[in-house]
């Protein structure tokens, strides 16, 4: 993707409107602009660039603060006259110290976000870790668990006790992103089948 290949006819100041999205749990971040030098060092350094229409001059996200956007893909919108850019924040987006400049819940996305903390855990494999333990002892305990929660989660459903379910399908949402991890599967996989079936 270059920036010519982006339709100016619209943006009368030449300045591209950029979304930022969490690549993970695709939350939106923030909103900035970028020229083409912004663009052009985006795709060099993989760290979201801007152009600050109030100081006239590039800024990367993070820069001061060490909170800095990290590339993983660009999307033109279908008129080319806007890029979507999925990132991995580190650390707050926000100048405000949230994760976001929009004002949007936190939990949006955890489900990705708790995702990716088990498939680190797979890959590090931290002593003290529940999630560790879960690993060592393999795919037919893991999908013990699986069954144990979801029958404690059909048990208070069919009891008609609303807080005691949804603590009982949170163990059980826990444990299958545990056994999805261990099969290789990840929530995108499942996406997609859905979609597929949809």
């Amino acid at each position: 993707m270059e920036f010519s290949d982006f339709n100016f006819t619209k943006l009368s100041d030449g300045l591209l409107p950029v979304i930022v999205q969490d690549a993970v749990t695709l939350k939106v971040l923030m909103l900035g602009y970028m020229n083409r030098e912004a663009f052009d060092k985006t795709v060099a350094t993989g760290k979201v660039t801007f152009y600050s229409r109030t100081r006239g001059e590039l800024w990367t996200k993070g820069e001061t603060s060490g909170h800095f956007l990290e590339v993983v893909n660009l999307y033109a919108d279908c008129d080319s006259d806007a890029l979507l850019v999925t990132a991995n924040p580190i650390g707050p987006t926000c100048h405000r110290g949230t994760t976001s400049c929009f004002d949007t819940p936190d939990e949006e996305g955890f489900i990705r976000r708790l995702s990716e903390v088990i498939k680190k855990r797979h890959d590090e494999m931290p002593e003290n870790s529940y999630t560790t333990r879960l690993f060592i002892k393999g795919v037919k305990a893991i999908a013990k668990k699986v069954g144990e929660e979801s029958a404690e989660a059909i048990i208070e459903a069919v009891d008609g006790n609303r807080s005691r379910f949804v603590y009982e399908a949170s163990d059980m949402i826990y444990h299958l992103l545990v056994l999805c991890e261990q099969m290789g599967v990840s929530i995108s996989d499942l996406e997609k089948e859905l979609k597929l079936r949809h």
